[in-house]
Parts: C-alpha cells; structure tokens; sequence
C-alpha cells in the first residue's frame, strides 16, 4: 500500500501540478476567448432555455431520453461528495481565499463544458442497441479523425478506472460515513460500525443495481426526480444556516478576496504557499463540476434534443447550479458557522455537519448532511456507471458493458466497508489524466465549436428578423 501511496504522489504531483493547472485554465480561456465570453453574453438565454423549460413535457425516442432528463443525468454525476466533502477540504487545506479561485475555474469552466456537449451531441453514433452514445472518445475518433482514435481509447481507459472510484467508491464510502456520524451522534458508544457499513454497502448496491440494469432511460427517469429534489433540501438548508450567521458574512468575504492572493494573511501562515490555496480551489472546481474532464458529455450525448447548441446551453447551467451555487453554499456555510476549521479535528463531512448544527443543533445537522450527503453521493455513483459503461463500450464493444456494471456494483459495498484515503488520492490523478487527452480534443475542436456556434445564432437572429 506505501508503495502504491508513494507512486501515485509522484504521478499526482506532476499531473496536477502547475503545467496541468494552466492546460485546463488555458483551454477555458481559450474557449472563453474564441466565443467572446459567449457563458457571459448568452447567460441569461441559456438560463432561459435550460431551467426556464424544464416543466415544458418533452418526449424521447428509443435510445435516448429528454435534453433535462440529460442534464440532470450529467449533474447526477457532478453533484456529489465533492460538492461537501471536496470543498471542505479545500477551505480546511487553503483557506478562505480557495472559494475565489473555485468561482474563477467555475466561470471558466462554463465555457469548457459548453464545448464538450457540444462537441458531444454533434459528433455521436447509434449503437447496436439503438442508443445514442457520445462523449470525448467519439468527438476524438469522429471529430478528429480515425488516426486520433487511441487518443479516445487512453481517455476511455482512464474513465473507466475513474468511475470506479472517484463516482462509486468515494461515493459510498461518504454514504456510510456520514450515516455512522449520524449514529454516534445519538450513541457515542455504538460498537456494530463495520456490520452496519456492510448492511449499507450491500442496500446501496441493490438500489444501484435496480436502476443500473434498466437501462438509460430508467436512468434518465430516476435522475430527474432525484437532483432537483436533493438540490432543494441543501440548498434550503445551507441558506438557512447562512442567513442565521449573517453577521460574519463581512468578515467572510474579507478573508475569501483577501486570502486568495495573501493567503498568510489570513490563516497566520497555516495554509502556506500561494500556489496551495490556487490548486485546491481549482482542483476541487474541477472535481466538483467536472469542466475539462469529458465526463459530464456522455450523459448529455443521450438527449433526444437535436441541435448541438441547445443542449450545450445545459453545459453551462450544470456548472452555474454545481459550482457557484452549491459549492459557495458549501463554503459559506463553513466559514460563516464560526466552527474551528482546523483540518484533522474531525471529518470533512462532520465540520459541514458541525456547521449547520449551529442553528439546527449537533443531532439535525448531522441528519441533514446525512440525508443530502446520501442522496448526492447515490445520484453520482448512477451518473458515473453510465461513464465507465460506455467507456468500456468504446474500448471492447457492447457485450463489455454487463460485465463492467456488475463489477460497478461490487464495487459500492467495497467502497462502503474500506478507509477511502487512497481511494482519494487515486481517484485526483486519474481525473487529470483523463482530462488530458479531452483537453487536447477540445483545443484542436475548438473551430467547430464556434462554426456550429456562430451558425446557431445567426440562424435564430434571421429567424426573429422575419417574424
């Protein structure tokens, strides 16, 4: 195991280290630029269009579900453990001034995603079952050409270990952990935690299993009932504990712009080095919302929606609603409670835990995180098998897909009964080695991004000209 731990650090601090943080900054910025900061100007259109429609009744075809059946599908996916855990430890390991650079890769990383479910709904195929499949491997193989096809194959393969952990094991364990914190909450002395996990891990793999095993559109069904409805309850209960603390709300702020450029300011010299309190808020950005990571497109590349640009509208709003919303809940909920955020005085969950206790007391804010932290950890782990089953796709065809979602089950009751501090690890280099050669395909892509942008646009503006 130390020499695993070992190794990976050395692959970690070389993956993401400073030429990776600019790579994905700078492909964002790229986008940004070439579209003329489109996530800024068409905001308001793509909020108009994305959230504003979803009570519009939308049908699917065979193989495909609807365009918001599709995002939430995708923010399934990215709304989990980092949007709790992740950021915790940001804030714990960086300081305040971690949640500005969390909002700059947000702001950035709305463009990013923009052209990856672009890119992704332009570029997909029908598979043998009728489904439509989409994603990175196919906008490399059918964007870039049949040369570039190993580029697909290496991001594939990385995906597909990434689900495994960073969208099942990571998952579940958070599931159980902060179902034992509700538990010792109320018995301190509780003895049964390895039975209990066990009992969990198998009750969460049979619920995923349910879902897994009827396909994409009971996949599509679930997730759209299932992120609106969690979303709610923490953002309600976030605000709750925010508007109850509003009085620290000066002061924190202070610390967010101050520390993010004086870090030592701030934390005494605690956090350390500038480029420290950068990393964690961009990597936990990026882990968070998944911008550049080319997970979130698969999902996207199910919708029935035909036009490329309406559904890369979803993008944006997915990295809005997953980023500046919850994450900055997340992070100001911790800094405004007045809790001691020193990191290794309790778990990440617990300090969010702690957090709302303040207003709704130790025993209800570890129920609340408890039920969110489920709900969120259960809808990733739906959204990550729909990854690391088409990335196997791609990599040894249909009859692979099976297989790997019964190993994707097994996989929960391991993650569920396991110490995830590898787990962790493993899972932050395999997302920027899969981000990679994504962000390779976006750069070279980038003009058909904006061709099938421009063209998009004009064609709505002659269409309301002749009105």
């Amino acid at each position: 195991m130390e020499l695993i731990a070992s190794i990976n650090a050395a692959v970690n601090g070389v993956v993401w280290g400073a030429p990776m943080l600019i790579l994905l900054i700078g492909v964002g910025i790229l986008m940004t630029v070439r579209s003329k900061g489109l996530q800024f100007r068409k905001f308001g259109y793509a909020l108009k269009n994305t959230i504003g429609k979803i009570f519009q009744k939308r049908e699917a075809g065979e193989g495909e579900i609807t365009p918001f059946q599709a995002v939430s599908t995708a923010l399934a996916g990215t709304v989990g453990t980092g949007n709790i855990a992740g950021i915790t430890t940001a804030v714990t390991l960086g300081g305040p001034g971690t949640l500005f650079w969390l909002w700059v890769t947000a702001l950035i990383g709305m463009a990013t995603k923009y052209s990856e479910v672009l890119l992704a709904v332009k570029f997909r195929e029908r598979n043998k079952y009728g489904d439509w499949v989409g994603g990175p491997m196919y906008y490399i193989k059918n964007g870039l050409g049949k040369n570039w096809k190993w580029l697909g194959a290496v991001f594939c393969v990385f995906a597909a270990l990434a689900a495994l952990g960073t969208g099942n094991a990571i998952q579940a364990g958070n599931i159980v952990g902060s179902i034992n914190t509700v538990v010792t909450s109320f018995n301190p002395n509780f003895g049964g935690t390895e039975i209990l996990n066990l009992v969990l891990g198998i009750v969460l793999a049979i619920l995923a299993a349910v879902v897994l095993f009827g396909g994409v559109k009971r996949l599509g069904a679930v997730t759209e009932k299932l992120v609106p409805g969690m979303a709610v309850i923490y953002i309600v209960a976030c605000l709750a504990v925010i508007i109850y603390n509003a009085g620290n709300l000066p002061t924190v702020f202070h610390d967010i712009f101050v520390g993010a450029f004086t870090p030592s300011g701030i934390t005494g010299g605690a956090v350390g080095t500038m480029f420290m309190v950068v990393s964690w808020g961009m990597k936990r950005g990026i882990f968070s919302n998944e911008a550049g990571l080319g997970t979130a497109p698969m999902a996207h590349a199910t919708t029935s929606e035909r036009e490329p640009v309406k559904q890369a509208l979803y993008g944006i709003f997915e990295v809005f609603m997953d980023t500046i919303i919850i994450c900055t809940l997340t992070g100001l909920t911790l800094l405004c409670s007045g809790i001691d955020l020193n990191y290794g005085t309790m778990g990440e969950t617990s300090l969010v835990s702690a957090s709302l206790g303040t207003l709704f007391t130790p025993q209800g804010g570890a129920i609340i995180i408890a039920l969110c932290l489920a709900l969120f950890a259960f809808s990733t782990i739906l959204g990550w098998a729909l990854y690391g089953s088409r990335c196997c796709e791609f990599l040894f065809g249909p009859k692979a897909i099976k297989p790997y979602q019964v190993i994707y089950v097994l996989v929960i009751v391991v993650g569920a009964t396991t110490d995830l501090g590898l787990v962790w690890d493993i899972a932050d280099t395999l997302n920027g080695l899969m981000a990679l050669p994504n962000l390779i395909a976006l750069a070279a892509l980038s003009g058909v991004v904006i061709k099938t942008t421009k063209e998009y646009f004009a064609k709505e503006k002659s269409l309301k000209e002749g009105q």
